[in-house]
């Protein structure tokens, strides 16, 4: 799990013995798919990112050096049905949040993503077909420490019905509850711990979904024009209209769950504490990071440790297989 050996070392004041590396892609990998809210075809390419450089959109059909943007939080610009990052020249990338859940769930820390145009490849509404994509690039280790963002205190925000918090703990778990009008969707709730590659087996296939009767508003505003129920899951009434039905019983609850991952991974860094979501979408989870990082004693940048690498272990073995290393350990 590229754990520093040798003798004792420190980098800004942090201990690098039994420290965890970042990873990065092994080979650039190409898709292309439907944009979920234009309906425009997009063509991308995830590829390698050099240490610390985190995760880089590019928007390959803008030309010049305005066509990068780092996916963090400081660069959300609308939280409208998606997240939505943008730069200082006024170029964006959406629908984001699937992407960021997978590059999250394999444990990938840099990267950079070129797109053809201004939204992520909806595929099939979920985060499998990224975490796919992933594993057959490759992932492999490089020669930096990994950060992490532990949490120090509470910190919870609250929008009429809808609230979400981060709290101290070890690793990163989730709870999440939901309550919709729809008798298909009712009240759905989970609570998952995060390590083991639980994203993959209990989150990743979740996708996205909707209710018909919402269908032409969203279209008249100019949103889920590529919608399909080849990449959501669309409900009508009680029923469910996809022909092949649910993936999990409560897909709902864990398609909420999979876009927190995502948006919280916009933090910068993987989080160290627990987050619980009430009808929490994001916007609100935007908030949260906002809040987050207003308070300089709620949480505190350090450095990913060995032991708690343990709970990763079972991520490599499924992550493209062996991890390679790039460069000598420190």
């Amino acid at each position: 799990m590229g754990v520093s050996k040798g003798n004792r070392k420190s980098v800004g004041g942090f201990d690098l013995v039994n420290t965890v590396q970042q990873r990065t892609l092994k080979n650039s990998i190409s898709c292309a798919g439907i944009a979920l809210h234009s309906g425009i075809k997009v063509s991308m390419v995830l590829g390698p990112g050099e240490p610390g450089s985190g995760i880089v959109f590019k928007r390959t059909d803008i030309a010049g050096g305005g066509a990068f943007i780092q996916a963090t939080w400081e660069r959300v610009v609308d939280t409208n049905m998606r997240t939505t990052l943008g730069n200082d020249d006024g170029v964006t990338i959406s629908t984001v949040e699937h992407l960021m859940a997978a590059l999250a769930g394999c444990r990938v820390d840099n990267a950079t993503i070129e797109v053809n145009g201004p939204e992520i490849p909806i595929m099939d509404g979920s985060s499998w077909p990224f975490i796919f994509l992933l594993e057959c690039a490759g992932i492999v280790e490089q020669d930096a420490p990994r950060s992490v963002i532990r949490i120090r205190k509470p910190v919870t925000v609250r929008d009429g019905d809808c609230v979400a918090s981060l709290i101290p703990g070890n690793g990163f778990s989730l709870a999440f509850e939901i309550e919709f009008d729809s008798p298909a969707i009712s009240r759905q709730s989970i609570s998952i711990d995060l390590g083991n590659g639980a994203f993959k087996k209990e989150l990743a296939r979740a996708r996205t979904f909707g209710l018909l009767h919402e269908a032409e508003r969203l279209q008249a505003s100019g949103m889920a024009l590529g919608g399909s129920l080849d990449n959501a899951v669309v409900i009508s009434g009680d029923r469910v209209l996809n022909e092949d039905g649910l993936r999990y019983d409560d897909e709902f609850v864990r398609h909420k769950a999979l876009d927190a991952v995502g948006d919280l991974y916009l933090a910068g860094a993987p989080i160290n504490g627990h987050f619980s979501g009430i009808c929490s979408g994001h916007a609100t989870n935007h908030r949260l990071l906002q809040k987050l990082f207003a308070d300089k004693d709620s949480c505190r940048h350090d450095l990913f440790s060995a032991d708690e690498a343990e709970a990763d272990d079972m991520e490599a073995a499924w992550a493209g297989g062996s991890v390679a290393t790039i460069g000598a350990t420190a």
